[in-house]
Formats: structure tokens, sequence, C-alpha cells
């Protein structure tokens, strides 16, 4: 049976889909069954593995409102990943949710019937905490929370975290906290070094080692499609990903 990660925060612009994208990337190329769920009307993990989003026959947002099938919604790509694809119409689902019988049940109901044809299986969130990112730890095993090496880092995650323990006490109470993953982190600056202190001072053994670093390339792959363990496979970017890849597998053992 696979393992299903939300990855989550309700922040904006923290590396939350470059995670997604690139972690179940490198987790393919460590030769794992993976599938990327987008759960975020954005559709940036479906455009940054290469799928055309206004190209989509069905995404999650039929999955979810209209009990469509997820076999027949899932997308294969070349880098050994299968997405379950997003694009703008999904921001109506936040609306329609509210309506329907066990709305926080939707993403669970529907990854159960597939979850053993995977090894991991990532859900990308919206940077929200509405309905469905509810569902998305809802159905997950464990949550990964990106942070930024930046100021104001841990603003909202107290928020989150008091999210996923309401999620435990009345939806999923086997959730847990799968790590915190150091994003735009900055070898040069005092800043992200003081971060980084900062966030393991308040979460010590749940931060993952690997430290993701800024990076030129690392954010010109999602231009071409790509994760940067395809767009560039010998970059100093390509090696974080398989390391925290390796970390997240190491993790679970």
């Amino acid at each position: 049976m696979s393992k299903i990660f939300a990855i989550a925060n309700q922040k904006g612009g923290v590396g939350k889909t470059t995670t997604a994208v690139n972690l179940s990337a490198s987790l393919g190329y460590l030769d794992k069954k993976v599938l990327l769920v987008d759960c975020d009307p954005q559709g940036n993990a479906t455009s940054g593995l290469g799928i055309n989003k206004s190209e989509l026959e069905h995404t999650v947002y039929d999955v979810l409102i209209n009990n469509f099938d997820l076999q027949n919604a899932l997308i294969k790509t070349p880098y050994k990943v299968s997405v379950l694809p997003s694009n703008m119409e999904l921001a109506g689902a936040e609306v329609e949710l509210v309506n329907l019988e066990l709305r926080e049940n939707k993403m669970r109901s529907a990854l159960d019937k597939i979850r053993d044809d995977f090894d991991y299986i990532l859900i990308d969130c919206p940077p929200s905490l509405g309905l469905l990112t509810i569902n998305a730890l809802t159905a997950a095993d464990a949550v990964i929370i990106p942070i930024q090496c930046e100021f104001y880092a841990l603003e909202g995650v107290t928020q989150l975290l008091n999210t996923i323990e309401i999620v435990r006490n009345q939806l999923n109470p086997l959730l847990s906290i799968d790590g915190f993953i150091m994003t735009m982190f900055d070898s040069r600056t005092k800043l992200s070094k003081q971060v980084v202190e900062e966030v393991f001072d308040n979460f010590g053994g749940l931060l993952y080692d690997t430290l993701i670093q800024r990076s030129v390339k690392l954010s010109e792959a999602p231009s071409y499609g790509q994760p940067i363990v395809v767009y560039d496979r010998f970059s100093k970017s390509a090696e974080m990903y398989l390391n925290l890849a390796k970390e997240v597998v190491e993790r679970g053992k």
C-alpha cells in the first residue's frame, strides 16, 4: 500500500509546488511508482510536468465533484510519475464541496481505490486552508511542510499545525507530520542560517537534513515542463531533491 503525503503550507511562495513536482520525479527516478495529485486550481504542478492545462479532458475537479473514476483521469508522464491534473475549473470546487455529503472525505474515497497501484502519492495543496486542503489532509498519511528561508518563515505555520490537529481529532486520527523542508536557502546569507536554526529549535527532529537552495536552474525547469532531475540531472538542485527523496524513503521504513 502506498504512503500518501499532503504537501501543505497556506502561505504562498514557499516552494510547495516546486517540492511536489521535484520530489515526485526524484522518487520516480529512484524507481518508485508515484502519483502526483494537483489539488491547486493554479495547476502549476500539472504544467510543471509538461501537461497542457488547456487540453485536459478530465481533472481532479471531476473526481471530487462529479465522482468521476480517478483511474480514467490520470495522465502518465515520461518521468515515471502519473498525474491527476488540475486547472482553474477547480477554483469553484471550494464552494461546490460545501453542500456535498461527506465533503471532507472525497479525496480519500477516490484515492482508496487506486492507492495499491503506487508506492507514493503526493498531493500538492493550494495556498489556503479551505476544503481542498482539508480533503488532502483527510486523505493523507502524513504532511510535508515546506518553509522558505526568509523573514516571517514561521508565519502561519501555527495555524497550519492547528488545522492538522483538528483534522487528526475529527477526520484522520493517524495523520502525522513527516517533516519540514527548508526551501530557498542561500548559504551566503546569515538570515537563511538563522531561519534554519529557528525552525530546528521549534521542530527539532522533524526537520529534513536536506536544504533546498535557491537555484536559477530550479526556477527555469517548470517553463520547460520538466522536473530538475531531467532538466539538469547533474545540477546541485537535482542532487538536493534526490537526497530529499532518499530521506523520505528512509523515514518511511
